[in-house]
């Protein structure tokens, strides 16, 4: 079975903020490590090359693939932020519905902009989304 590339990394996580092109993305990269360790409780870890994850759990699916993901955790890809939330949790569709400018993935939220969304909303949307998972963690 393929092994999972997504993984905790030693890798500096301010190092890699730092190399976040444009002064706004970087504060919005702030504003998002406030929400999601504030939410989680945890501080942030380098996942892969790109991705900042907070916490960790533990999943197995059917098939007899595990592994371990972050419990919140985001990417500012070059064109857009990603936003990793589980899939359908509780009340989501609503949230979304009152978020602002995004699309969505499966479990994939892309924001161009924080400036372009409800960080009410989207602090909820986190905070849903790690209630989800508390009751999917192996």
């Amino acid at each position: 079975m393929a092994e999972n590339k997504t993984k905790a990394t030693d890798a500096s996580v301010a190092a890699f903020l730092d190399g976040v092109e444009g002064a706004q993305r970087r504060a919005d990269c702030d504003v998002l490590m406030a929400i999601m360790g504030r939410v989680t409780g945890e501080p942030a870890k380098l996942w892969g090359p790109s991705i900042i994850g907070f916490g960790s759990y533990h999943y197995r699916y059917d098939s007899g693939r595990e592994g371990d993901m972050p419990v919140a955790a985001f990417s500012p890809r070059k064109g857009e932020f990603s936003v990793y939330l589980t899939p359908d949790s509780p009340g989501q569709a609503e949230l979304l519905s009152r978020l602002g400018k995004h699309r969505m993935g499966k479990s994939c939220l892309y924001i161009r902009k924080l400036a372009d969304v409800d960080l009410a909303v989207l602090d909820q949307l986190v905070v849903g989304s790690m209630r989800d998972l508390d009751g999917r963690r192996c």
